[in-house]
């Protein structure tokens, strides 16, 4: 059975998250050799990888609906990547690096609450 990322062990934290054409590498955190999706045959260096920033910044957005708490707080879902993004004055996602998994289990609950309660 497939899980989400966020009820792997660790959460997104103990991943590597390198990405080639979108698709994230499972292997752990600093694993030796090829980066690989599990479950598929794509394979990967790092001179093959997605570069760091999304591709959609600069884009037109609006603020993601907040939870009762005020999460995202003002920010936007990044429509590419899902990260969760900071407007530009000229209401546009300000250039960010692709979501590579949220930085704290709380981030992680917080994130799967928001997508629970709001959908993708």
């Amino acid at each position: 059975m497939t899980q989400t990322l966020a009820r792997l062990p660790g959460a997104a934290r103990r991943l590597c998250l390198s990405r080639r054409r979108g698709e994230i590498c499972t292997r752990e955190k600093g694993h030796r050799g090829l980066h690989h999706r599990r479950g598929g045959a794509l394979l990967w260096n790092d001179l093959q990888a997605d570069p760091p920033e999304c591709p959609a910044g600069g884009s037109p957005a609006e603020p993601a609906p907040r939870l009762d708490d005020g999460f995202p707080g003002g920010r936007s879902l990044c429509p590419t990547c899902w990260a969760f993004v900071p407007l530009q004055d000229d209401g546009t996602l300000r250039p960010h690096d692709t979501w590579r998994g949220d930085p704290t289990r709380a981030d992680a609950d917080r994130r799967r609450e928001w997508f629970n309660t709001f959908g993708w």
